[in-house]
């Protein structure tokens, strides 16, 4: 990484790259397919990484309840893995979280050394209802899901 790599809010002329990014990772079956059309409807709550003008990763949040938010689409360009940029990625998330007044924030993921080292812990899936009710009830792995459920409590 010898260039600058910034964190900042995705806007409407991101979807089309947040579009491939994910859909590659949707591919691989380790992170849920967005439509465009979703995500230009929920732009506001990407947070992107750029360098030299290019999208080199993104990842949400998503709103479960008064004080909940979930991280969604956490996900990077492929030679950008190991360089801390993921870290970034979600202590800019963590900020919006603390932004919104949020004190809670989850993930569900296979990453669980990645989110330990960022300060999630890992919980019982059967404490998110809201989860459960908004996304995973209408999941093709719903009774057989691998992911691992993880909290961060924010002081």
């Amino acid at each position: 990484m010898n260039t600058t790599i910034t964190c900042r809010n995705a806007r409407p002329e991101d979807v089309e790259a947040l579009y491939e990014l994910i859909q590659g990772y949707a591919e691989k079956g380790i992170m849920l397919p967005r439509s465009r059309e979703a995500l230009l409807r929920h732009i506001d709550s990407f947070i992107v990484a750029e360098e030299s003008g290019r999208l080199i990763g993104c990842g949400s949040l998503f709103r479960l309840g008064t004080d909940l938010v979930e991280i969604r689409s956490l996900g990077m360009a492929d030679g950008y893995k190991g360089m801390g940029l993921g870290s970034r990625l979600v202590d800019a998330l963590i900020e919006e979280a603390r932004r919104m007044g949020v004190p809670k924030v989850m993930a569900l993921t296979y990453a669980v050394d990645f989110f330990r080292k960022n300060g999630f812990e890992i919980v019982d899936k059967e404490i998110f209802p809201e989860k459960v009710w908004t996304d995973c009830v209408h999941c093709a792995k719903q009774h057989c899901c691998d992911e691992i459920a993880m909290l961060k409590l924010l002081a």
